[in-house]
């Protein structure tokens, strides 16, 4: 399995930001600007809540498991691979809603003296913030689940 990688996460970030950005520039210039939904920053803290609650349970569990404490609960392999997968997909998610609203928030920074635009400047921008908190739990359970080298895979064939 890939590591996410911060080039893609921050790619489709980028991507989401530009094309929401000129979506609501249209849309505001040809009707009404859809609403930030308050619903969006704290869908997406509960994830990272619950991807950051997973990593850490996963982590004290292999910590467990590596030490061979009497009846610890070790990890199945698959269940640490659904959960990366689970994270990973997560993390997507988050950078293309996170820029998305971005974006939005970046067009209504504009007009924050009137103050419906400033709330849903507010609420893109706590999009944002827990769309990145979405990003780091996805990449600390990913880092909790890795596999340890193996030295002898790594060592140079003797001559």
């Amino acid at each position: 399995m890939k590591q996410l990688r911060l080039k893609v996460l921050t790619g489709l970030f980028l991507v989401a930001g530009i094309l929401s950005w000129g979506a609501a520039r249209l849309w505001d210039s040809v009707g009404t600007l859809p609403s930030v939904p308050i619903a969006a920053p704290i869908v997406l803290a509960v994830i990272a809540v619950v991807l950051t609650a997973t990593a850490l349970s996963l982590r004290a569990r292999l910590k467990a498991q590596r030490e061979r404490r009497p009846g610890a609960k070790g990890v199945e392999p698959l269940m640490a691979a659904r959960a990366v997968v689970f994270g990973q997909a997560s993390a997507l998610v988050a950078a293309l809603v996170a820029g998305m609203y971005g974006g939005t928030g970046v067009f209504l920074l504009g007009s924050l003296d009137v103050p419906a635009r400033r709330d849903q400047a507010l609420y893109a921008a706590a999009s944002v913030a827990a769309g990145i908190a979405v990003i780091a739990a996805a990449l600390f359970l990913e880092r909790v689940c890795r596999l340890p080298e193996d030295d002898d895979e790594n060592r140079a064939p003797a001559a």
